[in-house]
């Protein structure tokens, strides 16, 4: 298999993937592909392997079995570095951004622009806030004052200075790690909005989510995982939104559990006449 990238080939493509840690089996046989241009939405409670997932193919954790491949060319990431080599940047759902700093300079936070190569050389700090401001502006935000700081934008906006960050910085896939889990109805709308954007500019994006209503409208492609194996895994055309909320919430096992509740309702009401009639009789 080739180690070098394929023109044409899908973003990532996971065949039969598995993580142990030791004894502990975390992933089994998760296959998943993310192409230029859309949204594969990993769905799953917690515990169910998406951090898992997501460290795999962030580089925080090689995988143990089956194949990852990036554009064709198999990887087994020791690092986040290789990674993001690669073209793929995490938005975890504790931004790595500092509250007190400017909002420019959470955008450059770690590649700052310098005016040369000599050490402590001063940074181009114009550059930068223009630059911030454009590659904003791009992605459809505004920001009034880049000089304020970035803890008093609202958790979707800084979501949002997030993805931009990454799509400057050569992201070809974007992985996002919850990211309106905390926020509200239009915060979060705000959020999928970006989402939205970022693929409609040709990356490929991984949105990790337990949402599904978040999911279907944005997702292209959806795989919801239990215990560490996939339990669903459909394109957007072979699945409706109830579907997919149903399956969340526990599909054929959620069913079982009400039709046994619905028996212990009905041998509850018996033992509740019983009881009844003895005390009539006292």
């Amino acid at each position: 298999m080739s180690d070098t990238p394929q023109s044409g080939a899908p973003l990532i493509q996971m065949t039969e993937v598995g993580k142990s840690y030791g004894a502990i089996r975390a992933l089994k046989g998760i296959n998943l592909t993310v192409n230029a241009g859309e949204v594969a939405c990993v769905l799953g409670d917690n515990g169910a392997g998406k951090s898992t997932l997501i460290k795999i193919m962030a580089g925080l954790h090689p995988h143990t079995e089956g194949t990852l491949l990036v554009e064709g060319a198999e990887r087994r990431y020791d690092s986040p570095r290789q990674a993001l080599e690669d073209g793929i940047a995490t938005v975890y759902q504790d931004l790595a951004v500092v509250g007190l700093m400017e909002v420019w300079r959470n955008f450059f936070l770690g590649s700052e622009l310098v005016r040369s190569k000599i050490p402590l050389a001063s940074m181009s700090i114009r550059d930068m806030k223009a630059i911030a401001d454009a590659e904003l502006r791009k992605m459809g935000i505004v920001v009034k004052d880049l000089d304020q700081p970035i803890s008093e934008l609202s958790g979707g906006q800084r979501q949002c200075v997030a993805i931009a960050r990454a799509v400057y910085f050569g992201a070809k896939v974007l992985i996002l790690d919850e990211p309106t889990a905390a926020l509200g109805v239009k915060q979060s709308g705000v959020v999928l909005k970006y989402v939205a954007a970022a693929r409609d500019a040709g990356l490929g994006v991984v949105f990790i989510t337990h949402n599904p209503h978040h999911a279907y409208m944005v997702g292209d492609h959806f795989v919801i995982l239990k215990l560490g194996q996939a339990v669903l895994d459909k394109k957007r055309d072979e699945v409706t939104l109830d579907e997919l909320t149903r399956q969340m919430a526990g599909g054929d096992e959620l069913a079982e559990l009400s039709h046994e509740l619905q028996e212990l309702g009905g041998r509850t009401e018996a033992i509740r006449t019983v009881v009844q009639d003895t005390r009539r009789r006292r």
